[in-house]
């Protein structure tokens, strides 16, 4: 809260409106909370962990639109005595329905959870990833897949850790080699044997584990 703070107090109303497009008509809320999102920037906010260190420099990965935050938290920076935070833009990772929509908890179709069973995983990728595919199997074989808006193909851009393999999938599956059901094969085997290890080590944790890993205590580093 003390960063919180500080940054306020050298953050003018003009340069908030100027970056975040703020109107007469916001409430204060909106205006408060550029700072709250600034504040892990710095080391200062974590007095404890960080044992008070100033000159800690921080990376953060973060999508585009999370960008405005952090050019103002860069701004700011040298008028605390900072170090200025530096960017990591990732790409967003798009709902099984396809680029341009955006993944809901509450939908359960548009994502796959850790929690899912491997027939869920099965079933939400057949029945819900958009496919570049053609219409029939006689087109696809002829013309081949838009793998670029292939959701598919754009999830195992992002688990699939072989990249020789990766570019086989996308080249066969492009020129008609491969057929939409043969991607997505790949994509449910790739996410049951993650979300299997995922689940088998989540059940290793115990509460006094959640409570040591979360206390806070000086880190060694």
């Amino acid at each position: 809260y003390p960063t919180i703070l500080k940054i306020q107090k050298v953050t003018t109303y003009n340069q908030s409106r100027a970056i975040f497009g703020f109107t007469m008509s916001d409430n204060i809320g909106k205006s408060a909370f550029p700072a709250v999102q600034a504040a892990p920037s710095f080391p200062a906010s974590f007095p404890v962990p960080l044992g008070g260190a100033t000159n800690l420099p921080c990376l953060i990965p973060c999508a585009i639109d999370q960008d405005a935050y952090f050019r103002m938290t860069r701004d700011v920076a040298p008028r605390l005595g900072y170090l200025k935070p530096s960017l990591l833009h990732c790409k967003f990772f798009p709902p099984l329905q396809g680029l341009g929509g955006k993944m809901s908890g509450s939908i359960s179709n548009t994502a796959v959870y850790v929690t899912d069973t491997p027939k869920q995983i099965k079933d939400k990728i057949n029945k819900h990833a958009f496919s570049g595919g053609r219409d029939t199997m006689e087109l696809q074989r002829e013309l081949g897949a838009n793998v670029e808006v292939d959701v598919s193909c754009e999830w195992l851009t992002f688990f699939l850790e072989d990249d020789e393999r990766l570019a086989e999938i996308k080249r066969d599956y492009g020129s008609g080699a491969l057929l939409t059901g043969d991607v997505k094969k790949e994509l449910i085997a790739l996410l049951q044997s993650m979300v299997k290890e995922h689940q088998e080590k989540r059940a290793l944790v115990t509460p006094e584990l959640i409570q040591q890993f979360m206390a806070v205590r000086p880190l060694d580093f």
